[in-house]
């Protein structure tokens, strides 16, 4: 396809977004489309194409939904939190499930997930995680190094370095907690943070301040992140889960098991069982929706 998207003509397409973190979906239930990196990246291109932080391809193999997820670079990821409740959205949208609450299974290259529809939010049952450097990490309060940059050019381009602590929620990330919102808005994300060590497939970084908990003991975060294969973007799915299982575990007894987690583009919440190091589950919940559809042109 040579960076364009000619051998997709006559397609249709949907765009969608969780929390502003947004889609290009792609339905291809009898799996028969060739979508190559330079397809993705074209669809992705916010001047020359649809526009987003990656494409979801809509798949039915041996019964079940299968989420091929790409990011906007073109690389393919494991899973996506907003990207599975946009998924679900837009089976609902295009008829291929029925409407209404209910339970919708899918297929991942993470596992079989399950997404509950509650009316206007999206329930995500994220399966299990764990917290990779185990007892030993969360005693040291980390087991990575990140390096970021700050806002301007010059001496106010600061570089600062700080402690992460690593998450596997079906994909990497590292989490680094910051003292105040201050600080966290004077990161810029244009450029990725560098992380040691780095795992070979690149990793996700979430920036987060602890604030007040809520009503009922619930835990509250405020989130940045870069994600790889794609940069800033206004949310993660996968980063606000991996964001609260940090702060849940490096607050030992004073962890919570419900967090809010506020983004740039809206507020999610996270429902966490195990202990602190590793679970078998834990539950993403927030909006979804499906702002428009058409036919790809080929241009």
């Amino acid at each position: 396809m040579s960076g364009s998207t000619s051998g997709l003509a006559g397609v249709r397409w949907a765009k969608g977004h969780g929390t502003e973190n947004d889609f290009v979906l792609i339905p291809d239930v009898d799996d028969g489309l060739d979508l190559d990196t330079a397809a993705v990246r074209r669809l992705c291109d916010r001047r020359a194409g649809i526009g987003a932080d990656g494409v979801l391809r809509v798949v039915r193999r041996h019964g079940l939904w299968f989420m091929d997820y790409r990011n906007a670079d073109g690389s393919i990821a494991e899973m996506c939190g907003n990207g599975i409740r946009v998924y679900v959205a837009y089976l609902v949208h295009a008829g291929l499930e029925p409407d209404g609450d209910g339970e919708v299974v899918v297929e991942t290259r993470a596992g079989i997930k399950r997404v509950r529809r509650m009316g206007g939010l999206y329930a995500a049952e994220l399966g299990p995680w764990r917290i990779p450097g185990g007892e030993p990490a969360l005693i040291r309060g980390a087991d990575a190094t990140v390096q970021w940059h700050g806002r301007g050019t010059g001496p106010n381009a600061l570089t600062g370095i700080g402690r992460g602590l690593s998450v596997d929620v079906g994909n990497p990330h590292v989490v680094v907690p910051f003292p105040d919102e201050v600080s966290l808005a004077a990161l810029d994300l244009a450029r990725a943070p560098a992380v040691e060590p780095n795992p070979a497939n690149g990793v996700n970084v979430e920036l987060i301040v602890r604030g007040d908990d809520g009503p009922g003991g619930r835990g509250h975060l405020t989130m940045r992140v870069h994600e790889r294969g794609v940069g800033e973007t206004r949310s993660c799915g996968t980063g606000a889960v991996a964001a609260a299982l940090a702060a849940r575990a490096l607050a030992k007894e004073e962890g919570r098991d419900t967090w809010t987690v506020d983004v740039p583009g809206g507020r999610l919440q996270v429902v966490v069982t195990g202990d602190l190091v590793a679970g078998a589950s834990v539950e993403l919940i927030g909006p979804a929706v499906i702002v428009a559809d058409g036919v790809l042109t080929g241009a």
